[in-house]
């Protein structure tokens, strides 16, 4: 199907951006369509979920985060994640985040998928990452950056819990949900 963008301006220019935008499309009755949507313009992201083999737990982050303050509580458990920065790919990301996050080395990455957040709305894309490590592998404390005022706290679950958690609505984050269904498919030894 064929689509035309008529006009494209950006109508928030700050650290993130929201770009308007007039598009004709075909639709799926041939006539053609005229719209005005607007894009938050996030960029790409990764995410890493982590397994700690020595202590049989799964590594997350807890942080505040302003956007879901409508459930009362600012605090969330995600996989550590960040943007991707210019010049850099997703594995080299994903290695830079997981030392300034939760303060560990991860030597190798295995690449899961990456997907949409909302497309309805933002562009940005996550790629999924796993990784296995054991505690010798922390070898920064973590924390976030500092300069960037980040306030992150490592919390390891044992498998057994953080499947509990995912059973009873506690884990609220689409890709660290993602993540941990993807670990129970693939690696989780007892889920066999």
């Amino acid at each position: 199907m064929k689509y035309e963008i008529l006009k494209e301006e950006f109508v928030f220019d700050d650290f993130f951006k929201i770009k308007k935008a007039k598009i004709k499309h075909e639709s799926f009755n041939s006539k053609p369509i005229e719209v005005e949507r607007l894009c938050f313009e996030r960029g790409d992201s990764v995410a890493i979920l982590i397994y700690e083999k020595d202590t049989d737990s799964l590594l997350f982050t807890n942080q505040f985060r302003y956007p879901i303050l409508k459930e009362k509580n600012g605090w969330i458990l995600e996989l550590t994640a960040g943007s991707i920065e210019e010049g850099e790919d997703g594995a080299e990301t994903a290695k830079r985040e997981v030392e300034e996050e939760i303060g560990y080395q991860v030597d190798e990455l295995e690449f899961i998928n990456s997907f949409f957040v909302s497309p309805g709305g933002t562009s940005e894309r996550i790629m999924l990452y796993y990784s296995e490590v054991n505690s010798a592998n922390k070898t920064a404390d973590g924390g976030g950056v500092k300069y960037e005022m980040e306030d992150i706290q490592l919390v390891k679950i044992k498998r057994k819990g953080v499947i509990e958690q995912l059973k009873n609505n506690q884990l609220r984050d689409a890709k660290t949900i993602i993540g941990i269904q993807w670990f129970l498919l693939n690696k989780d030894r007892e889920s066999a």
